[in-house]
């Protein structure tokens, strides 16, 4: 399956645009996957190629497609008079505005909560958080690296699980969730600035920063993003 950074796979994107009137009905399930075929007119042998997994892999694709539109935007936007932390808060508005179908997210958020899923659920917020940290600038190769992209996936998480749930005007008590969050974040930034600051405390950061240089596996760098996108990853 393709990556969120690539351009979209055209057998996956007609399978996803396919399969989405059925997902209401059937979820991510085999059905909705050989209906996704049938109205298609594709191939089942070229969309078991492109999709061995069937609708597991659609709905992975249809994450995808949700991280790509909200690259584009955050590329295209002028943040450069916000606090990073605002930049942050955008980027995951940003993310869920790019949500075209909540009931199929919904589906998706129960397919990936099984036991035998789990594991994709969590890589899928775990890539969104990655591009929404290195479209902004981020070039941390150290222990931030980790723990920034895990806090913001908790942030991003329960955010969308917020606004699933959320029938307020405009989605505001989501919004308003997220700054709660996206604050908690940054007060975590701050301790852990405090504890690298400290002479005594800094040592004990040496060891998981070399584990993680052992074990990360950082994605391109970003050298062709707008001036307004990059800055300083640790101001508010």
């Amino acid at each position: 399956m393709n990556d969120a950074r690539t351009d979209p796979d055209p057998v996956t994107d007609t399978l996803l645009d396919a399969s989405l009137p059925h997902v209401v009905f059937d979820g991510w399930s085999e059905s909705t996957f050989r209906a996704a075929i049938a109205d298609s007119g594709l191939e089942p042998a070229l969309a078991r190629a492109v999709c061995p997994r069937g609708a597991v892999d659609l709905a992975r694709a249809m994450h995808r497609r949700g991280d790509r539109a909200m690259v584009d935007r955050l590329r295209a936007a002028d943040l450069s008079a916000l606090r990073f932390r605002d930049r942050i808060a955008a980027a995951v508005r940003f993310r869920l505005e790019a949500i075209d179908d909540k009931e199929a997210v919904r589906r998706a958020s129960s397919l990936f909560a099984l036991p035998q899923h789990t594991a994709e659920g969590a890589r899928a917020i775990w890539e969104t958080s990655d591009l929404i940290w290195r479209t902004l600038g981020d070039s941390s190769d150290d222990v931030n690296w980790y723990t920034k992209r895990m806090t913001l996936s908790g942030v991003y998480g329960s955010t969308l699980l917020y606004w699933l749930g959320d029938d307020s005007p405009g989605h505001v008590r989501t919004w308003e969730f997220l700054d709660r969050r996206v604050d908690d974040v940054m007060q975590f930034e701050k301790v852990k600035a405090q504890l690298q600051g400290n002479p005594l405390l800094k040592p004990l950061l040496a060891g998981p920063n070399w584990a993680l240089s052992k074990i990360r596996a950082p994605g391109p760098k970003r050298t062709d993003l707008p001036g307004h996108l990059t800055g300083d990853t640790e101001k508010e």
